[in-house]
């Protein structure tokens, strides 16, 4: 099924829907087979309307309704389930006067959407978001151009409303990209240095950009915790190194370190010159990409940690911590540790 579907019910909608795909060619329209006109670019359906928004609200990841808002609403609402796995939904009116922002405007990508098919109609879009109309930081839509994840998406309401009402508010970064904002910061929101400092009396609530486990009761009532892709993995393992042995032994040093396994941006290891069943098995379950590396490569990196063993075997006289240095162009942060029967584990962390 399509990405983006375009669904038009009238003669006018139709030259719509045709302009749209002009500009976005990998959209597909939809027509009541009422309409045919013969144009192999639409597909005529014959189906209830309905029961084709439901069908598509199930399966796409953005709908364009050019018909009026009412209908759409009635068409989808049977459908709701929550903003984190919505479809983005905009609808045009008969004229193109108006391309609203309906549905899933932040997550789902309605609101950019909305803004884009607005762009190339010529006319306006309406967006309606808090956040959006009072130019202010989108709690929900921090760092995720960079990939970063939310850890307590739970928090994500309470601190949102909190944000576009002016109350207080600490931002702390420990890493990750520095560029999610650009200008000067709202006027109510303070970046602090220290994680402490989000406790003081003043701050309503925060948002912590940070790669490190936060266990502190009080900053986790009242943030919405990022996890940028900061950390990288390095590993030094066999052929027959399981993906369980991988696993715990990740598992172990995050734990240990106070590191969050969300900022794991990938895995580094050297190249075998074929696939190491355990690895890439570990690789597709959390869906954490691996870079490998040619042995002359890992060679020439300095490492705290060399070993006269592993370079008899490996040629090289380092894997974990040089691959992780080497994909990461960081800073190490745990030197390796050795995990029972073949497997070693080390971090570095990504500059900013």
């Amino acid at each position: 099924m399509p990405t983006t579907a375009v669904v038009a019910i009238t003669k006018h909608g139709i030259e719509i829907a045709r302009r749209i795909k002009q500009k976005i060619p990998e959209v597909e329209i939809y027509v009541p087979a009422k309409h045919n006109d013969s144009g192999a670019d639409i597909h005529w359906f014959t189906e209830q309307s309905t029961q084709l928004v439901g069908n598509l609200f199930k399966t796409c990841d953005a709908i364009i309704c050019v018909f009026s808002l009412g209908a759409v609403i009635r068409m989808i609402a049977p459908h709701l389930v929550d903003k984190k796995s919505d479809p983005a939904v905009i609808v045009i009116d008969d004229r193109a006067n108006h391309v609203i922002s309906a549905l899933s405007g932040h997550l789902g990508g309605a609101n950019a959407l909305a803004r884009l098919v607005a762009s190339f109609l010529k006319t306006d879009p309406v967006i309606t978001t808090a956040a959006d109309v009072n130019e202010t930081i989108a709690v929900d839509l921090l760092g995720r151009e960079f990939g970063w994840s939310i850890e307590n998406f739970e928090n994500v309401t309470m601190v949102s409303a909190l944000m576009v009402n002016e109350e207080p508010i600490a931002v702390f970064q420990g890493t990750g990209e520095r560029n999610w904002w650009q200008g000067p910061l709202p006027k109510n929101v303070t970046t602090v240095e220290q994680l402490e400092q989000l406790k003081e009396s003043r701050f309503k609530a925060y948002l912590v950009i940070s790669d490190r486990i936060i266990d502190d009761p009080q900053i986790l009532g009242k943030s919405v915790i990022y996890r940028p892709k900061s950390l990288v993995v390095g590993i030094g393992l066999h052929w027959d190194t399981s993906e369980e042995t991988i696993e715990f032994g990740i598992r172990s040093v995050f734990e240990e370190k106070g590191l969050s396994f969300e900022s794991i941006r990938n895995i580094a290891s050297i190249n075998r010159g074929a696939s190491v069943e355990g690895l890439d098995k570990f690789s597709e379950k959390y869906g954490i990409p691996v870079e490998l590396y040619e042995k002359d490569r890992l060679a020439a990196v300095t490492v705290p940690n060399p070993s006269e063993a592993v370079e008899k075997f490996e040629g090289t006289a380092s894997v974990s911590e040089a691959a992780t240095l080497l994909s990461s162009k960081g800073d190490l942060i745990v030197p390796k540790a050795k995990f029972p029967p073949n497997l070693t584990v080390a971090v570095s962390r990504s500059r900013y």
